[in-house]
């Protein structure tokens, strides 16, 4: 199972669009993960209808119709591993601890909020997903998205998409 994580899309007030190599592996993925702060529910609108499986949750900027439309934690079993998904996490020191107790029940959780990609592994087993933004690098070098592989309930290789600068 080909996987699909974004996150922090800002449309259109980070960018006019998304990009069209993150369109392309939508197109490509078998789930798309969305971890919040669409900003505008077209947005949504779209991923909904170019995504064979769409998981998604609002963010802190997401307004009364995404709000309406999507949950605040999200929860789906891929191919045997547990997934959740969340936009915030609170500060990086202790992020892995706070989320394994706040989540003993996952082996993924995706989330959002920082666009800083991260990717950790929490004393449990719990692994921290964070694809950063695929239109608003703020500090980091490059926007960003993530993809990844499930297999019979392992978690494959996650390889971190830098975008070309726009």
């Amino acid at each position: 199972m080909h996987l699909l994580l974004t996150s922090d899309t800002h449309l259109p007030s980070r960018a006019q669009a998304l990009p069209d190599r993150l369109l392309a592996a939508v197109d490509r993925a078998d789930v798309v993960i969305h971890a919040g702060d669409w900003i505008d529910a077209a947005t949504l609108d779209l991923l909904q209808a170019r995504s064979k499986r769409l998981i998604a949750v609002y963010g802190n900027n997401d307004g009364a119709e995404l709000r309406t439309r999507l949950p605040e934690v999200a929860y789906a079993e891929l191919n045997g591993l547990r997934f959740g998904v969340v936009h915030e996490t609170g500060p990086s020191r202790g992020r892995e601890r706070r989320c394994a107790a706040r989540f003993p029940d996952l082996d993924v959780l995706v989330f959002g909020h920082s666009h800083i990609p991260w990717d950790t592994t929490a004393e449990g087993g719990l692994r921290l997903l964070n694809p950063g933004s695929p239109t608003d690098r703020r500090r980091q070098p490059h926007c960003t998205y993530m993809t990844a592989e499930v297999t019979a309930g392992v978690l494959g290789e996650v390889e971190v998409h830098r975008l070309p600068r726009r």
